[in-house]
């Protein structure tokens, strides 16, 4: 991957520092928006995303466009230095359009259309909701496509949700003639066999409903894949008219982090850039640590979904979260963290929901720039200042990559299908938890990672890590195989090569495609009830050198050998003695099985052992205190570390013996770096 890419826009070759914007709301008050630029210039915002919900203040009636307001605005931006994301309004239709075109709603699971009201309660399938679209857009295309402020499109906001229209259903049935060609071919992928619901023509076949067919687990898996296609392909629709006025403009949309409902790996070759929202609870009962490592760990996806090219933080709240259980408020210094936070996983920007609180509606008490109270004088706008103040020292860290040498799989449809299983575990699989357990000791140690899916090039990392990788979709494991052979370290756990892409489990034994490279036979999974518990302890002499024995809970799968050593086994119950924790020597590489989910501190223990033997190298040659991490960005011939401490307690951090150049603070540092609590210093230094 390149080491260094281009901005965002050629337009502004910085940091981009800005928030949701909606002028549109405040149109009967212009002493307002004449005030909310001179704020902007003072916070050090240079960049807004506006119309992201002004469908009706563009068109107010079927036909009528009103685009004075917005000529206005983004004049006005043009003449002070301010650039616009401009959006496409399509994220909330107008009343007009709902009550003149009531197709346009989308119809729940059990048939029933909604009413007008909320976001993305339309159909992505709807004829008249795309040709309003194709308007709306050629319309802004054609007016802003080339104004001097807009650097971009925003398309539309937070994808999601399904439809069970009429429309929907014949598009569904369509998708699936087109994969599978034949009812045969697709009764069979189905295993609709099973209580007799083979299909026998086309117009047979419904989206899984509650009161409908639910329990096909092939069926269920390929309708999400269609409601990903079906959004996916509205995105596009959205796009064309976008890049037919000026194709030089970059399309953006904003993604939600691990949001269940769409593959995102769909939208990576569709956009220009990938974008998401992140809204953390910080100060929760969790601690600020098992946040900062979540947070980093999706910033991580977010910047693998583009192999590495910079991300933007499109919205992050700058003070409380209205809709989270508890509004907390960030302690001071937690929201300079959070940003930069954001940056040293890749992203070129911070962003904020949002600019100005709406007056009423159910954002009015959400976090923003700028309170109900109207001027710069409170803690939270001092604190976006002081981040504008820093991205402003950031310029030459735009564009630089993340190297890493470590990537972990985290595939949407490998938990679609998980959690549809019926087994072993209906109480809780726990996957995300399954998967923090191993990126933790990465991020503890500063060790850089990619989050990618089964489907990715593997041939750049040195260690793979697939938690649970239940599904194993065609190719995926001849992939796996040539990187160990090459190689490669592997660390698989249980409960993986189970089914196939669709649903089918493997015959001729688990881990399915996984088996040879991992040298075992999985017979069968015990599932434990809270609170039950057994322990594995390493055996002597063990290829790592551990000597220790760690509890392990709810998931025990019992394995046999074949070709692979035992480096732990159980110690209770009817298994006692039996592998649970393997080591596979393959070709060149080495593949690990984790037979059973542990406790700490097995992880650390384990991880730390596999990086020292994979050559990992970690961002500095030293132990991080506890809550520190450290990330690095690179543009090949410069560092850009950034140590980022997640405690409320100052930090001291050993450096290696380079000399340090402090980029926030415009110093030197040398020996040992110390970090305030809930504070953050970015670092360069000459690359190695």
């Amino acid at each position: 991957m390149p080491q260094k890419y281009p901005p965002i826009s050629p337009k502004i070759p910085r940091m981009l520092h800005g928030a949701d914007y909606n002028p549109d709301q405040w149109q009967q008050y212009p002493e307002v928006l004449a005030e909310d630029i001179r704020l902007m210039k003072l916070a050090k915002c240079n960049v807004m995303s506006v119309g992201i919900f002004a469908w009706t203040a563009i068109e107010p009636e079927e036909g009528t466009f009103t685009f004075e307001w917005l000529d206005h605005m983004l004049d006005t931006f043009a003449e002070n230095g301010i650039y616009a994301l401009l959006a496409t309004p399509t994220g909330a239709r107008p009343a007009w359009m709902s009550a003149k075109y009531p197709e346009v709603l989308r119809v729940a699971a059990n048939g029933v259309r909604n009413l007008h009201g909320q976001r993305h309660n339309h159909c992505y399938t709807s004829p008249i909701y795309r040709e309003k679209t194709a308007i709306m857009n050629q319309a802004l295309a054609e007016r802003y496509g080339k104004h001097p402020a807009v650097i971009g499109w925003h398309i539309s906001n937070e994808y999601g949700g399904e439809c069970f229209c009429d429309y929907c259903q014949q598009a569904f049935r369509g998708w699936l003639q087109a994969k599978y060609g034949t009812l045969e071919a697709l009764n069979h992928d189905w295993w609709a066999v099973f209580w007799s619901h083979t299909y026998t023509a086309w117009a047979q076949i419904e989206a899984p409903a509650p009161h409908g067919e639910h329990l096909v687990h092939g069926q269920n898996l390929d309708w999400k894949r269609f409601v990903t296609d079906q959004t996916v392909d509205f995105c596009r629709h959205e796009i064309a008219p976008l890049k037919a006025a000026n194709p030089e403009l970059p399309v953006i949309t904003n993604l939600m982090g691990t949001y269940l409902g769409l593959n995102y790996w769909k939208f990576a070759d569709v956009l220009d850039v990938i974008s998401w929202d992140s809204y953390p609870t910080w100060h929760d009962l969790a601690g600020d640590v098992e946040q900062g490592i979540w947070v980093s760990f999706i910033h991580d996806i977010i910047r693998s979904l583009k192999g590495g090219k910079p991300f933007m933080l499109m919205e992050s709240t700058p003070s409380v979260t209205n809709w989270h259980p508890v509004s907390k408020l960030k302690k001071d210094g937690m929201h300079l963290l959070a940003s930069l936070q954001a940056v040293a996983h890749g992203s070129d920007t911070v962003q904020y929901f949002q600019w100005r609180k709406s007056r009423g509606s159910s954002e009015k008490l959400h976090g923003a720039v700028v309170d109900h109270v109207g001027h710069e004088h409170t803690r939270v706008f001092h604190e976006v200042t002081q981040v504008g103040d820093a991205l402003e020292k950031l310029t030459t860290v735009v564009g630089t990559s993340v190297q890493p040498e470590v990537a972990i799989i985290y595939d949407w449809e490998n938990r679609w299908a998980m959690e549809d299983a019926q087994g072993p575990r209906n109480a809780g699989l726990h996957f995300d938890a399954a998967v923090k357990a191993f990126y933790r000791p990465l991020w503890e140690r500063g060790v850089s990672v990619d989050v990618i899916d089964m489907e990715q090039e593997l041939s750049g990392y040195k260690l793979l890590i697939a938690p649970m990788l239940y599904m194993v979709r065609p190719g995926v494991g001849e992939r796996i195989e040539a990187f160990v052979a090459n190689g490669g370290t592997l660390v698989a756990t249980y409960w993986s090569g189970i089914v196939d892409e669709h649903d089918l489990c493997f015959l001729g034994g688990f881990p399915g495609p996984l088996r040879k490279t991992l040298g075992i036979w999985s017979e069968e999974i015990d599932a434990l009830h809270d609170g039950q518990t057994n322990r594995i302890a390493m055996v002597e002499g063990n290829a790592l050198g551990i000597g220790a024995s760690y509890e392990c809970y709810e998931l025990c799968d019992l394995i046999h050998e074949e070709g692979a050593e035992t480096l732990a086994v159980y110690q209770d119950d009817f298994y006692a003695g039996r592998p649970a924790l393997t080591l596979n020597r393959f070709g060149q590489g080495k593949a690990y099985y984790v037979a059973s989910r542990n406790r700490e501190p097995f992880f650390g223990d384990f991880v730390g052992k596999i990086l020292a033997e994979a050559g990992i190298t970690r961002v500095l040659p030293t132990e991080l205190p506890q809550g520190v991490t450290a990330q690095v960005r690179t543009d090949g011939q410069h560092d850009y570390v950034f140590l980022l401490n997640f405690t409320p307690e100052e930090q001291a951090v050993a450096l290696d013996g380079d000399v340090y150049t402090d980029l926030l603070q415009g110093t030197s540092v040398q020996g040992e770096a110390t970090i305030a609590g809930y504070g953050v210093r970015v670092m360069m230094r000459s690359t190695r």
